[in-house]
């Protein structure tokens, strides 16, 4: 009878020390690999964005103008000069 007892309370400990793992890993572990991952990813498509924009610029000095494909279509991009205004003589 007693071996039986000490079984059964080795069996709740395990269970016990398996559920705080669980806890552990739900609420500590879990949510700081997924900010690494967050940030990380979020820091990757910044350095992309940034890239992309300085290449279409590089493109824009070199050429005058960028060629976009998006799908069956192109998006042309030029530089946009402002028209000065030319100021009339008030009568």
């Amino acid at each position: 009878m007693a071996n039986r007892t000490k079984v059964v309370i080795v069996f709740l400990v395990l269970i016990v020390v398996i559920l705080a793992g669980i806890l552990l890993y739900a609420f500590v572990l879990k949510p700081k690999v997924s900010g690494y991952i967050t940030g990380y990813t979020t820091q990757g498509q910044i350095q992309g964005v940034q890239f992309c924009v300085a290449d279409i610029l590089s493109q824009l000095q070199q050429n005058g103008f960028v060629q976009l494909p998006l799908g069956n279509q192109t998006l042309i991009l030029v530089p946009y000069t402002p028209p000065t205004q030319v100021e009339q003589p008030v009568v």
